[in-house]
């Protein structure tokens, strides 16, 4: 192994072992986790084995190694923008319940409120 994959088994270890740290500490959800660990899993893959990145390119019709790390960490940023859009998609619609439900729990106090006020 040379220096750069060294370095590059270093920090990738060093990120997996940040989320699993996150995870633990209750500082990150595991259903979140799951694609940072599959990314980390896949950079220390890449790292110890980077003809794999030769090999990809080579069936992709790509000629550059570094083309080929450009688009596998588009298709990350694109998973997770997804991965995010589903967790607001989800958000938005429990706020609007909650947002529903304090509206009725509010005309019920004020319709006791009327109702001891009378009395």
């Amino acid at each position: 192994m040379d220096k750069v994959q060294i370095v590059s088994v270093v920090i990738s270890l060093a990120i997996l072992l940040g989320v699993f740290e996150l995870v633990r500490n209750g500082r990150l959800r595991e259903a979140y986790s799951v694609l940072w660990i599959c990314t980390a899993i896949v950079m220390i893959c890449i790292s110890v084995f980077h003809q794999i990145i030769d090999k990809f390119g080579a069936m992709a019709g790509i000629g550059s190694s570094a083309t080929v790390l450009f688009l596998l960490a588009f298709i990350f940023l694109i998973l997770i923008n997804i991965q995010f859009s589903l967790i607001i998609s989800v958000l938005t619609e429990r706020n609007k319940l909650l947002m529903q439900e304090m509206a009725i729990l509010g005309q019920r106090i004020e319709e006791l409120e009327n109702k001891t006020e009378l009395s």
